[in-house]
């Protein structure tokens, strides 16, 4: 393509977007698909250059939002299939979602790229959701995901991808439905007891078990209006101990063939969480120690995060304090981290002022809300 067809495009761009949402389709689902017309348009047009570009570009996106459109509503019929509370299914057949995780995380994709792709086209995320897991900015992911398309746009699905990237993007759209769309966790938990009953993989049956625990807290974790309860605070007679019983069986299995993953090693920090009849009961040691076994497997900031908080709690706030200090401070919930270890500590003021920083930047309305519910009980305090 040459340049000019490229400053074309994109004059182009803003005008089909228009044109697309005065036909109905919101701004972010207008957005990706005239990004998913581009991609068509740099394959295409190099052979068969259209007499009418932009006429070609609203014909195409309209129909790429259409086939999205289509796909969405087919899938959220799937997921209101499943029972809020999923139970195991003897004998299900693999179905095409499952396949299509599969060839969507191509060998010629890395990694990285092909989880995003994945998310955006089979597991329903929009891209701003995907970004936010990857911890970038929007459109950094929004070109990755389009580098990714175009890598695919000329070759054929037929070697599927690995189960590691799958296993991937089954935790991400997991995570995306335990932090408000319980469809989403549904969903990702059906798929993943699927991947089970496929292959004997100790990763496999580490996510699932990881799943099913952290699922079990579900009714807990909001309150009536929608506010966020935290572990500590949670009423553990609503967790689900039947979902807490196999968590526990399928992790034990897995730990029992002694090919350790960061997914067990996820699913066992949860699993002394459900074990604890109370919060004081939390055996924060094994907790450290298995952060500590996380950490050796991924090296993850995030690992290191939750590991200063679990630091925290075994060996006082000063040391928690300590293991924050080596993180860095723009990372995600740190601030948030270094309020809860500052009140621990007897900072109260220190704690508020950490506590009103980091709803700022809060990745959901729900946390924010916590956050500066957390800032105003302690000003109340320090002005009482």
């Amino acid at each position: 393509m040459t340049v000019v067809d490229a400053a074309l495009l994109q004059t182009l761009t803003p005008e089909v977007i228009g044109v697309l949402g005065r036909r109905g389709a919101d701004f972010a689902a207008a957005e990706d698909a005239v990004q998913d017309a581009l991609v068509e348009a740099v394959r295409v047009w190099p052979d068969d250059p259209p007499r009418d570009p932009k006429g070609w570009l609203v014909t195409v996106a309209w129909r790429k939002f259409l086939d999205a459109t289509r796909a969405d509503t087919s899938r959220r019929n799937r997921e209101l299939r499943v029972d809020a509370e999923p139970v195991p299914e003897q004998g299900d057949a693999v179905d095409d979602t499952l396949q299509l995780y599969f060839l969507c995380a191509h060998p010629s994709l890395t990694p990285a790229s092909a989880v995003a792709l994945t998310l955006r086209a089979v597991g329903g995320l929009t891209t701003k959701q995907i970004a936010q897991a990857y911890l970038v900015p929007e459109a950094t992911m929004a070109q990755r995901i389009s580098r990714a398309k175009r890598t695919v746009s000329g070759v054929r699905f037929t070697q599927p991808g690995d189960v590691g990237t799958v296993l991937r993007v089954l935790y991400l759209v997991f995570n995306e439905g335990y932090s408000g769309h319980v469809d989403l966790a549904a969903e990702a938990i059906r798929l993943t007891r699927q991947l089970a009953a496929r292959i004997r993989h100790e990763e496999v049956s580490g996510l699932l078990a990881l799943m099913l625990l952290h699922h079990a807290r579900r009714a807990a974790r909001t309150g009536p209006d929608g506010q966020l309860i935290p572990l500590a605070e949670q009423d553990r007679g609503q967790w689900d101990t039947g979902l807490i019983a196999e968590g526990v069986d399928v992790l034990q299995a897995a730990l029992a063939r002694d090919r350790l993953g960061e997914f067990q090693a996820q699913a066992a920090i949860a699993a002394l969480h459900a074990d604890a009849q109370t919060a004081e009961e939390t055996d924060w040691v094994q907790i450290v120690e298995w952060y500590d076994e996380l950490v050796r497997l991924t090296d993850s900031p995030v690992a290191r995060l939750n590991r200063a908080v679990a630091v925290g709690e075994a060996d006082g706030a000063r040391a928690g304090l300590a293991a924050l200090s080596e993180l860095d401070p723009t990372l995600p919930r740190y601030t948030a981290v270094s309020a809860y270890l500052h009140e621990r500590d007897g900072a109260p003021a220190t704690a508020a002022r950490l506590y009103t920083e980091a709803a700022r930047s809060a990745p959901s309305v729900a946390e924010r809300d916590h956050l500066t519910l957390q800032a105003a009980r302690l000003n109340t305090r320090l002005r009482g």
